[in-house]
């Protein structure tokens, strides 16, 4: 597909009418747009959460920020970069966020347990944030995902993950003894014991 760049002019109306990046005012209502694709632009999110154009980093939070805020995950699978006026396809490496970060309020039944992201965002562990563990057939390691909006989903990094399985409880599941940690009220999954 041919390498086009977004229109700035379009990116500033964006930027002005919704405050920027995420985290900072309204997201833009990506979900209502539907502008004729442009095709594949050469950006890429790697799997650590780091955004890449041309192959160069890009180094400024802000933009990154701004970047995420107009991300949206087609039914395809794909992923990309809208506006009102244009779409383009970016390449995602595996999700496009990482959760970095671990908050805990609360005990029992009232914990709420809540991650902030790599841009910021902040999401909390519940019933319209669901968390889902893929186990790697290979190597037997959990890749864990937290929903983040829309389809978009943060990969729990590593240490945030020991977190959640340093309070987690275990409990029996199918014949099968499982962890789980609650949070809003609902207990999650993180993996059956070995």
């Amino acid at each position: 597909m041919p390498s086009k760049t977004a229109n700035p002019a379009t990116l500033q109306d964006v930027i002005a009418r919704f405050g920027g990046a995420a985290g900072e005012g309204r997201k833009p209502p990506v979900h209502l747009w539907n502008p004729p694709s442009c095709g594949e632009i050469d950006m890429r999110i790697a799997r650590n959460g780091a955004w890449y154009y041309q192959g160069s980093p890009i180094s400024r939070p802000a933009m990154v920020r701004l970047f995420s805020s107009i991300l949206r995950r087609e039914p395809d699978g794909s992923y990309v970069l809208v506006t009102p006026v244009e779409k383009c396809i970016i390449r995602v490496d595996d999700a496009p966020f990482t959760a970095v970060e671990m908050t805990v309020s609360g005990e029992g039944e009232a914990r709420l347990i809540a991650f902030r992201t790599n841009v910021d965002d902040v999401v909390p562990l519940d019933s319209e944030h669901p968390l889902r563990v893929v186990v790697n057939p290979e190597t037997g390691e959990p890749s864990p995902y937290v929903l983040v909006r829309d389809r978009l989903e943060a990969l729990i990094l590593r240490p945030v993950f020991y977190q959640l399985v340093e309070m987690s409880e275990q409990r029996e599941e199918d014949g099968r003894t499982v962890l789980a940690v609650r949070s809003a009220g609902m207990v999650f999954d993180l993996g059956e014991v070995a």
